[in-house]
């Protein structure tokens, strides 16, 4: 089923500031809030639609990515597999203090112990591609160094993962409930257990092969499907593809910056690629069978009779491929007449014969188009 837009979801217009952007989302998330669905199925489905509507939109950076490819150009970003834990430990702070959104809006600790799930880095890479492969997409294959869940404790630091006790300030909750007198009375909040650092748990015993880090580096192959269309310059990610932190939790994201490199005969210009074609003399007043360079390999190319330079022939569908997938852009032959900068006493004497010839005197017509005019119909 196709993605709704994010901000249809959010119910906010294209131009919503931020601040009215976070409070539909927050308004949104306490509606649909699972603890407070517990027999609507569709209620989990539009508490992480709307999750994955913001994080996009409250990201300038990825808001103006979306708001100029849409949801293909987001390419596997937030929507990619985040559960609720990561939700909840992403974006805690719309839910009001440092502790559970479950505890502040429902008053009890969410499954698990309301233990605060940690998010490891990103980690960024950049992606050389060449023209043709940005004109059609392709899957690239990388060596990354990331680090990844010791398998010896499985990730949580303790040897054979299991050296490890409940933690006696928090209770295992990962959180610490404090009271403050104010003029108003008796506040209560909650805050990250300082013990445990709100893991709600001690490690007694370190893992012999992490050390008590929970985590090791590695090198990993991982495949990066590119679509077509992208740019250089932008950003792709891929979710849950980063570090994974210290003593367990969520690994963070992969970040991809495509680097687009210059290809040795064709320009780029949005989706439409460009060539410039010199021709000589005589090939522009005679006509003549032509082959010039495409993304797809050679392209024959027809120079009718009485060719002006100036000229662009358009090969409809040569171009790259939309990355909304709206068709392809076209290939624009810009045509180039070549004047000889010296001449052979012999061809001076040939030229001079035709100087006064009615033929070589320029005589343009009605439909001889100036330059602005050409621009405007390759545009069209």
């Amino acid at each position: 089923m196709a993605k709704r837009d994010y901000y249809e979801v959010l119910g906010v217009s294209k131009g919503a500031a931020q601040e009215e952007i976070k409070k539909s989302y927050r308004k949104i998330a306490i509606k649909y809030h699972p603890d407070k669905n517990p027999d609507d199925p569709t209620a989990e489905d539009k508490f992480k639609e709307a999750a994955e509507a913001y994080e996009v939109l409250s990201d300038e950076q990825k808001r103006r990515r979306y708001d100029q490819f849409g949801h293909q150009g987001m390419n596997g970003g937030f929507g990619g597999g985040m559960n609720m834990e990561d939700i909840f430990s992403q974006f805690g702070d719309i839910f009001g203090g440092g502790g559970s959104p479950f505890e502040s809006f429902f008053g009890g600790a969410r499954s698990g112990g309301g233990r605060r799930v940690r998010k490891g880095s990103n980690l960024r890479i950049k992606l050389k591609l060449n023209l043709e492969e940005i004109a059609n997409g392709v899957e690239k294959k990388i060596k990354v160094k990331r680090y990844v869940a010791c398998e010896a404790c499985g990730g949580n630091g303790a040897k054979n993962g299991t050296d490890m006790q409940t933690c006696g300030s928090c209770q295992g909750s990962g959180q610490v409930r404090q009271v403050v007198n104010t003029m108003l009375g008796q506040m209560v909040s909650t805050a990250t257990c300082p013990t445990c650092h709100g893991e709600g748990r001690i490690v007694t015993n370190n893992c012999n092969v992490c050390h008590g880090s929970g985590r090791k580096q590695q090198e990993e192959v991982i495949s990066i499907n590119v679509p077509a269309g992208v740019m250089d310059g932008m950003q792709l990610s891929m979710s849950g593809k980063g570090n994974v932190p210290e003593r367990g939790g969520v690994p963070g994201d992969l970040l991809i910056q495509i680097e687009e490199e210059p290809h040795p005969t064709l320009k780029r210009d949005g989706n439409n690629v460009i060539y410039d074609q010199y021709i000589s003399f005589m090939d522009a007043a005679l006509g003549a069978e032509i082959e010039v360079p495409a993304i797809t390999g050679k392209v024959k190319v027809s120079i009718k009779p009485g060719t002006q330079s100036g000229e662009i022939f358009k090969l409809r569908g040569k171009g790259i491929k939309d990355i909304n997938g709206y068709g392809k852009g076209d290939q624009l032959i810009h045509i180039n007449v070549w004047t000889p900068k010296s001449l052979s006493k012999d061809e001076r004497a040939l030229l001079e014969g035709l100087r006064e010839s009615d033929n070589f005197v320029p005589n343009p017509g009605k439909n001889d188009k100036g330059f602005f005019e050409k621009v405007k119909d390759y545009l069209q």
